[in-house]
C-alpha cells in the first residue's frame, strides 16, 4: 500500500470510531481537552481530513472518546 492509502486506513479507523459514538469532532474536542488535549474542532477536522496525523494523536483520541479495541481487520 502506499501512504496515501495507508493514511485513508487510519482515518478511516478513527472516523468509524467517532461515527459508532454518534460523536462529532465539536465532541472529540471537548472529550480531548477534558484529559488535557487543546485542539480546535477545526484543527481535528483539518487532521482527519489530511489523514496525516501522528499515532500520539490517535491514541489521545481513542482514549478521549473511551475506545478499548481497535480492529484493524
Amino acid at each position: 500500500m502506499t501512504d496515501e492509502e495507508w493514511q485513508d486506513r487510519v482515518k478511516g479507523l478513527l472516523k468509524g470510531e467517532l461515527k459508532k459514538r454518534n460523536l462529532s469532532y465539536r465532541d472529540l474536542s471537548e472529550k480531548l481537552a477534558a484529559i488535557g488535549v487543546h485542539d480546535s474542532e477545526r484543527n481535528i477536522s483539518n487532521k482527519l481530513s489530511r489523514g496525516s496525523f501522528t499515532a500520539v494523536f490517535l491514541i489521545q483520541c481513542l482514549d478521549a472518546i473511551e475506545c478499548k479495541t481497535l480492529h484493524l481487520g
